[in-house]
């Protein structure tokens, strides 16, 4: 090796020391999801993160859960009044539209989650769970802040195949809500893409988010 090849081997070498210094704490594959678990002491605040290391009490219920229309959900299913006033009036002006946007999940309570998570690792293996499920107080559902949601097809899995799907993901934040796990961000959020899972944040946020492509926890970062 000639001395040039030799300076360029090193300078590469330094060059990865480098930025595997500055990116040591930095969770890039998701090592540290359900790790270093931090209780929420603002449960009720309509920006409350909530996440795999951001953990509600169990005995945590919203005081303001209202049951949302069933001309826009499926029976009994509830949200925070905020958040339901704005999931129905998306749901009538996509009505107004042609299409059809239905809640198919909203709020959950703690032993709900706990119940389904139970399932989810019984009955395909606790990789799955992790990957598409939320360990109980680990879960939006139980803020009364998140929906799934189904399009015209009535299948909430397919939802992506809807033709609600392409109006929704550029209208949500005109009513308040993101798209909470998107794809290419499942490093980050913890979960695999979910085009059917929207959280209500608020319009002025939801705007921020949409129009900086974030997630709720790049949003934290970055403004909070």
């Amino acid at each position: 090796m000639n001395e040039k090849k030799f300076r360029y081997a090193i300078y590469i070498v330094l060059a990865i020391l480098i930025l595997l210094f500055y990116t040591k704490d930095i969770d890039l594959f998701g090592q540290n999801f359900y790790e270093n678990i931090k209780q929420i002491d603002n449960p009720d605040a309509i920006m409350v993160l909530v996440n795999k290391n951001y953990q509600l009490n169990n005995n945590y219920v919203p005081n303001d859960l209202e049951i949302i229309s069933t001309s826009y959900a499926y029976e009994n299913k509830s949200l925070r009044k905020e958040a339901k006033e704005a999931f129905e009036q998306l749901s009538e002006d996509a009505k107004n539209l042609g299409y059809k946007i239905v809640a198919t999940s909203a709020y959950r309570d703690y032993d709900y989650q706990k119940k389904l998570f139970e399932e989810y690792t019984n009955e395909k293996g606790e990789a799955y769970a992790l990957e598409c499920s939320a360990k109980p107080g680990h879960s939006e559902h139980q803020t009364g802040l998140a929906v799934d949601v189904a399009g015209s097809n009535d299948d909430y899995d397919e939802f992506e195949s809807s033709i609600e799907f392409p109006w929704l993901k550029e209208n949500a934040h005109l009513y308040g809500f993101i798209l909470r796990y998107p794809k290419g961000k499942e490093h980050i959020t913890g979960f695999k893409y979910e085009p059917w899972h929207y959280r209500y944040v608020g319009m002025e946020v939801a705007t921020i988010i949409y129009n900086e492509n974030l997630t709720l926890e790049e949003y934290y970062n970055k403004y909070l």
